[in-house]
């Protein structure tokens, strides 16, 4: 094995699309980060779960556990909408308020069990509409490519998460130092700010590693802590990048330099295949 790197920050969000939280350690299993992406919108007009692809009006909302999440417990979570309010996930007034944020009827849901797939269902457009949605949700320009929806899971042709998750693939993502800052240095007057690619985890990577390393992962395991993680390919990037959430500003120069210098990828997935502890500070190694 080789050492590339430590774990900077790891990244936790209550709620699909959401922003959430770093924490200083956690567990993480085939489910992914303990507490990861355990809510999410459902779009009762068209009975699918939403992320903010479609509605990026869920970016600029903020979610928080009222407490640590153990194992794969539902707990539940405060969420700060845009005009300031908190709500939390037990009170009926939520519901309300995200159909007022999207202007449509829309709940707030709990991931449900893989065997409830009805739950996990994709809403199908016709061909043309499909078309345009897929364009329209990677936010590609004229002239830029669209990604190999093939290239995709077979369970997310009719399913809009793996069931059992809020996951659009893999249960892990994470990035490198090296690749945001390769970006950087393709872009530098863009605001590269690792909230907009919303990694599990920032690893910083070792002196004398540059580009987008992590690519050179794929295929091959990473020991992290007390885990083993298997990196199954680099994530193709959306129109979420550029939208705003916090502090963070609109900048579609973004993606426009992902699509370009990173062949529409920017960072990696993973699956968890040996269930462990990760904290920060923990040594990242390649297991060649």
């Amino acid at each position: 094995m080789a050492r590339v790197g430590q774990i900077k920050e790891i990244w936790r969000f209550p709620v699909k699309s959401m922003q959430g939280d770093t924490v200083e350690r956690c567990t993480v299993t085939p489910r992914g980060v303990a507490g990861d992406r355990r809510w999410a919108m459902r779009d009762e007009g068209r009975s699918e779960i939403q992320w903010g692809k479609k509605y990026p009006q869920l970016m600029l909302c903020s979610a928080r556990y009222r407490a640590d999440p153990r194992g794969d417990e539902i707990t539940p979570v405060d969420i700060t909408f845009p005009d300031g309010e908190t709500i939390g996930s037990d009170d009926k007034r939520v519901n309300i308020k995200l159909s007022e944020l999207v202007e449509r009827e829309a709940t707030l849901r709990a991931i449900e069990p893989s065997t409830n797939l009805e739950f996990y269902k994709r809403y199908k457009p016709d061909e043309e509409e499909f078309q345009k949605e897929i364009r329209d949700v990677f936010a590609r320009e004229p002239g830029e490519p669209v990604p190999d929806i093939s290239l995709f899971p077979e369970i997310l042709v009719d399913h809009v998460a793996v069931p059992g998750t809020f996951f659009d693939n893999e249960e892990i993502h994470m990035i490198t130092t090296a690749s945001m800052n390769y970006m950087r240095g393709k872009n530098p007057n863009a605001n590269w700010d690792v909230r907009r690619f919303r990694p599990n985890f920032y690893i910083e990577t070792d002196a004398g590693l540059t580009g987008m390393v992590e690519n050179d992962w794929v295929g091959k395991t990473l020991v992290i802590g007390t885990s083993t993680l298997a990196i199954t390919a680099p994530t193709i990037r959306c129109g979420m990048t550029v939208r705003p959430q916090g502090d963070i500003e609109y900048d579609k120069s973004i993606l426009r330099t992902v699509v370009k210098e990173g062949d529409q990828c920017l960072g990696v997935g993973a699956h968890v295949q040996v269930s462990g502890e990760i904290k920060c500070g923990d040594t990242v190694e390649v297991n060649y």
